[in-house]
């Protein structure tokens, strides 16, 4: 039996006081961490919309997008290798920290299919393309694919078509991967199969 309940009660209490602390503390933690992510993305609302919905069609929603391959585009903006008329200079500004920030903060974000118009002509040839020549790395009809692989299913066309106008020209580099599998697509059906595809990927609204 306990020589002295009153200090066995006073310890009991200072133990849950202790935890309840703890608990704050991480609770605490966890919004101050969180916080420079959001703030961080915002200054992205203006052009790429809220959570990275875009609105514009030569505007890409990025919302959705892997944690990697967000670094590596922003990255690649940052050191000039993938061109840009603006998110050169804005990726510039960026730390590598919170270019990790940002990157994690889109890659918890829903991806959500642009509504457009689209040829559905040529969106029914591209599927068939697709399926020959895409889907191995972009699946699901381009709405999955690995970490290194963005969500094509429903992104905006004029954001497609001039992206892979700069990976043709070479302005862009493409994966070795990548680069095969479009010299096949276009050797055998030339700019209008390349432009089916497109189309097939506008149409996955």
């Amino acid at each position: 039996m306990p020589r002295n309940p009153g200090c066995i009660a006073w310890m009991t209490g200072l133990a849950l006081g202790v935890a309840v602390a703890s608990a704050q503390a991480a609770e605490k933690k966890e919004v101050l961490e969180g916080a420079p992510a959001r703030l961080l993305a915002a200054q992205c609302d203006g052009c790429h919309g809220f959570n990275g919905v875009s609105a514009g069609p030569s505007i890409p929603s990025i919302g959705g997008f892997s944690k990697d391959y967000m670094m590596e585009v922003m990255e690649g903006f940052r050191e000039g290798d993938v061109p840009a008329t603006l998110m050169d200079r804005i990726a510039r500004g960026y730390t590598e920290e919170e270019i990790e920030k940002i990157a994690g903060y889109y890659a918890k974000q829903k991806w959500v299919p642009a509504k457009q118009p689209f040829d559905a002509d040529l969106a029914g040839v591209g599927a068939k393309l697709h399926d020959k020549y895409c889907e191995k790395c972009h699946e699901e009809g381009g709405k999955k694919g690995d970490e290194d692989v963005p969500p094509l299913a429903g992104q905006w066309l004029p954001y497609l078509q001039y992206t892979m106008a700069d990976y043709v020209s070479g302005r862009r580099e493409m994966t070795k991967k990548m680069k095969k599998k479009v010299r096949k697509l276009m050797d055998a059906h030339g700019e209008k199969g390349l432009r089916a595809v497109l189309h097939f990927y506008a149409s996955q609204q």
